[in-house]
């Protein structure tokens, strides 16, 4: 998907990716009631009125202090740890993951300015999100980017037991701003970070995040 085509403010308040999932529903509804089958037809109002919630994607704005590295998703913390190294980052790092239930916004955002190095796609496994194999198994894509001040993180992008579909809207190459939408996992998931050892982080298993506000920590 080309990132111009997913602008910086949403001109709908449903993320891009899902128009295709609202229409369909809409349609279907739409034709169940012009042939008079009703029962089903207000079964499926019901389900195309889950598909545009679940599809929402509400304007965020965050802190922007230089050091600031934002939430790329909704969620809860799950992983705060240290690692000597990972499948991202070949140097010893800091990993904080974040889960995505069905019910979280689930548009990704861009935590911190800088330049993608590599976009690391692997197919894999449906295993629940939630475990940490996931990170290993699961179907994931992953941004390693650059800071200004050569600082190197990850984002991966890990599908979960229901999400069978992962959308990445940027390239290797290209720079990112920190808040900027960037993709979505569609219908339940996990987003891991990957993070240098200076990183000050400044959440713990259990917090609640939202993508593009709530401050992880700060980039020294």
């Amino acid at each position: 998907m080309d990132p111009s085509k997913w602008p910086a403010r949403a001109v709908l308040p449903v993320a891009v990716p899902g128009l295709k999932y609202i229409f369909a529903t809409i349609l279907f509804t739409g034709m169940l009631f012009y042939f008079g089958w009703t029962a089903p037809a207000w079964a499926f109002l019901g389900i195309t009125c889950f598909v545009c919630w679940f599809f929402r994607d509400p304007d965020r704005k965050g802190p922007d202090g230089e050091k600031d590295f934002l939430a790329p998703a909704d969620g809860r913390v799950i992983v705060v740890d240290r690692m000597e190294e990972s499948e991202y980052l070949d140097v010893p790092c800091q990993k904080v993951s974040i889960f995505m239930n069905v019910f979280n916004v689930h548009v990704n955002r861009i935590p911190f300015d800088g330049v993608v190095q590599g976009v690391k796609y692997n197919p894999g496994k449906f295993i629940n999100a939630s475990f940490d194999k996931a990170s290993i198994h699961n179907e994931r894509n992953a941004l390693i980017i650059t800071t200004e001040k050569d600082k190197t993180f990850a984002v991966v992008q890990i599908a979960g037991l229901i999400a069978r579909r992962i959308v990445n809207c940027v390239k290797e190459g290209e720079r990112i701003t920190r808040g900027e939408r960037y993709g979505m996992i569609q219908f339940g998931s996990r987003l891991d970070l990957y993070l240098p050892t200076d990183f000050e982080v400044r959440v713990k298993p259990g917090d609640k995040t939202q993508a593009g506000v709530t401050l992880i920590g700060y980039m020294n």
